[in-house]
């Protein structure tokens, strides 16, 4: 027995005994400092600290929290003594430093010598700082320091935030709201707005049918050279409703009935017959219906039968032109399998809408094709009447669509058929789904649809009704106000009583959808619930179509994006991480929560949506009088290894990452992180809830989150995704409604 430390046979050492292999963890710490302009603290000295005295060498030091600055090294403990000093020197330009006043600071075996003493710097005569510092070393192993190290990239800090509920109702924080001049706002919010960047969503009013595709067929030349301006016999529209050059019946079509073995049963949903209703408000016990719950999840269909066809090294089908969807997760397993097992034909999918003028046709199929975009589908528009008005002016009056008007009706089935054929022709190029915008609203029409679709693509009819008469009358209104139609007609009156005569003109001759694949919307469009009846329906892509259908509607309200106030970590160019927000973030949460305050204080039942890293909580806590609710799925994109580094660190240590990511944004995934189209994924059950909502909503997110919620509604390219501009202090009001959508940008701070 004896006195002294014993060594394990792990060779750990125990007691106060040193090891050989144990180093000295020294910090230096500067408090109380806030910039001076642009001048930075730095370190330079000796060897091993710097190696010079040479002030162009020195060692920066990291900015901690607001006020403190540190530097960390790591030296032998049987180190010589070394002596350093601390300087001030400016960030970019070329000025001259100021170094510390006193004798040379030194440090010998992990102590420092001499008294403790201010870091004093003279700017001037007349101007001198002075701040605390604080010199700590301490023993520890190369195994500890490698834990340590770990442990701050894994952000293990202690979160200032734990113990707040995801869903907080009318809470109130700590301190209320402070009023002085650097948090209150102007009474009127406009002197903030700035202007949205060129590439954003309209700031005004803009006809949706405007915004579709532009019809090759009328920009080619020779495709109507007759004088009469009658189109090409192979377009030519006879009685039987179809083609000449086609075979004129058409046979009965089959209703598949799914196996109910293999039919998921899973919550909200029930076995799919060959017709199914959708009620966000019944629900029946037998097994005639498939019901989709309002709330977020996905409904499992049987069949797999989504547009997407791929020429990769599969070789599934080397005829295709059509690419792998842009997309990660469920939507490229999905497309997979259905290259693998689903008809040729059900590769490219075509969803018609059916509907008698003011039903809300274009402006829903104009959200279903930003959806889809948005998801990674390539997916076009193809508004008929945008052909119309080019082959045959925007002057025609309510005679021109009689349905016993023979000229009228094959003038207009003519364009149907010419839209129809670009589409076709666009999917044979690569495209995968086709949004065919008309009334559509007679058998003839659509067997002619049907007819020319046989071998090409995969039809699902989208039926819109309507029996609310104050939606049909504003959209009647926002008809004669912004549709091309009438925009050489000065007079409103006149203008409305044609439009009118029109509605009658195809109320004469509505058939309602009982043929086919169709998805029907009854009274949808109000948000206030309605029924949508699906019948031969099955697929993944068609039940996400589905799913978005059941949550859309016209009811107009704001939604608001803004970042989190400023971090320490934005400080200090630090990607990922949950640090607590600076000085000006905090700032920013007041100014925020005024904000709020003002613009929506006539709102009832807005909420506040926050991701679960700390600094948009607290950016929200000065929020009051609105629910508040944690969402997982709002997280700033997961960096993986390379979570806390600056991109110089990733340039300087991960070079071939730097260069990866440099080349697609997009499609680059951190390792053991994410990619965007791993974020647009994990945000589709945020995009969904955002439609459903009826209320505003205030989304506090992070920057790669934001990029792709405002592309989803600015129907930016997915490409543009990583490069849109989502700058800090700044808040983004996407007004959704029966127009569209419109954009506008308020700047609290800089």
């Amino acid at each position: 027995m004896g006195t002294g430390s014993s060594r394990g046979a792990d060779g750990g050492s125990h007691g106060g005994e040193e090891r050989e292999d144990q180093q000295l963890y020294v910090s230096l710490k500067m408090e109380r400092y806030k910039l001076k302009g642009e001048l930075i603290p730095h370190v330079y000295g000796s060897v091993p600290l710097v190696g010079s005295w040479d002030s162009s060498k020195a060692l920066k030091m990291e900015r901690e929290s607001t006020s403190t600055w540190e530097l960390s090294f790591v030296v032998p403990p049987n180190h010589e003594t070394l002596d350093f000093k601390f300087l001030l020197k400016p960030k970019y330009s070329s000025a001259p430093v100021i170094v510390e006043e006193g004798p040379n600071r030194l440090l010998t075996g992990g102590h420092l010598q001499g008294d403790t003493r201010l870091a004093i710097f003279r700017l001037s005569a007349d101007e001198v700082l002075e701040y605390p510092v604080f010199i700590k070393a301490d023993r520890v192993s190369p195994f500890d320091l490698a834990a340590s190290w770990r442990a701050y990239q894994e952000n293990l800090q202690p979160s200032t935030v734990r113990g707040i509920p995801d869903v907080s109702i009318n809470s109130v924080p700590e301190m209320g709201i402070e009023n002085g001049s650097a948090v209150s706002l102007e009474l009127d919010l406009e002197h903030y707005v700035i202007p949205a960047p060129s590439t954003s969503t309209h700031s005004g009013l803009v006809y949706a049918a405007n915004m579709t595709e532009t019809p090759r067929s009328l920009t080619r030349s020779g495709v109507f050279s007759n004088s009469d301006g009658s189109v090409n016999p192979s377009h030519s529209i006879k009685d039987s409703g179809v083609s000449v050059d086609r075979p004129a019946p058409i046979k009965e079509m089959e209703i598949v009935v799914p196996d109910p073995a293999k039919v998921y049963s899973g919550s909200g949903m029930v076995e799919s017959k060959s017709v199914g209703t959708f009620s966000p408000f019944q629900k029946q016990d037998s097994h005639r219906g498939l019901f989709v719950d309002r709330g977020v999840g996905s409904p499992r269909l049987v069949k797999s039968a989504s547009s997407s066809t791929f020429s990769f090294d599969l070789k599934l089908n080397p005829e295709t032109k059509n690419p792998m969807p842009a997309a990660a997760g469920a939507v490229a397993a999905a497309a997979v399998a259905d290259q693998m097992l689903g008809p040729k034909e059900d590769r490219h999918l075509a969803i018609v809408l059916v509907g008698l003028p003011a039903r809300g046709k274009t402006f829903t199929a104009a959200k279903l094709t930003r959806y889809l975009r948005w998801l990674g589908h390539d997916t076009k528009h193809f508004n008929v009447g945008k052909y119309r008005r080019l082959k045959h002016g925007v002057n025609q009056s309510a005679d021109f669509f009689r349905g016993d008007n023979e000229e009228g009706v094959e003038a207009r089935n003519e364009v149907a058929a010419l839209a129809m054929e670009d589409m076709i022709s666009w999917m044979q190029e690569g495209g995968q789904v086709g949004i065919f915008d008309a009334t559509n609203s007679t058998r003839r029409r659509r067997n002619l649809l049907m007819k020319m679709a046989e071998g090409n693509c995969k039809i699902i009819f989208l039926e819109t009704i309507c029996n609310d008469q104050s939606i049909i009358e504003r959209n009647i209104r926002l008809k004669i106000q912004q549709s091309p139609d009438y925009s050489e007609e000065p007079d409103y009156e006149t203008g409305l009583r044609d439009f009118k005569n029109r509605l009658a003109n195809y109320e004469k001759v509505y058939e309602p959808v009982e043929e086919g694949s169709y998805i029907k919307m009854i009274d949808m469009v109000g948000g206030h619930g309605g029924i949508i009846q699906v019948n031969n329906i099955s697929g993944y892509l068609p039940g996400r179509i589905v799913f978005f259908l059941v949550n859309t509607h016209l009811t107009p309200r704001p939604i608001l994006l803004t970042r989190h106030g400023e971090s320490l970590d934005n400080v200090r160019g630090r990607i990922g991480g949950d640090t607590v927000i600076s000085d000006a973030g905090e700032l920013y949460a007041k100014k925020l929560a005024n904000f709020v305050e003002k613009r929506l204080k006539s709102e009832r039942a807005a909420s506040i949506w926050t991701s679960t890293l700390q600094r948009t909580i607290l950016t929200a806590s000065p929020i009051v009088g609105f629910p508040k609710i944690q969402w997982r799925a709002l997280d700033e994109i997961n960096a993986g290894v390379c979570d806390g580094m600056t991109y110089e660190d990733i340039k300087k240590n991960m070079p071939e990452e730097y260069e990866a990511r440099k080349k697609d944004k997009l499609r680059y995934r951190y390792p053991r992180g994410e990619s965007y189209l791993d974020v647009i994924q994990r945000l589709e059950p945020v995009i969904i809830e955002l439609e459903r909502q009826r209320g505003p909503v205030v989304v506090i997110s992070h920057q790669a989150v934001l990029r792709a919620l405002y592309a989803y509604f600015a129907d930016r390219p997915l490409q543009e995704i990583p490069h849109i501009e989502v700058p800090l202090h700044t808040i983004i009001e996407i007004q959704m409604g029966v127009s569209g959508v419109q954009e506008k940008r308020y700047k609290l701070m800089d």
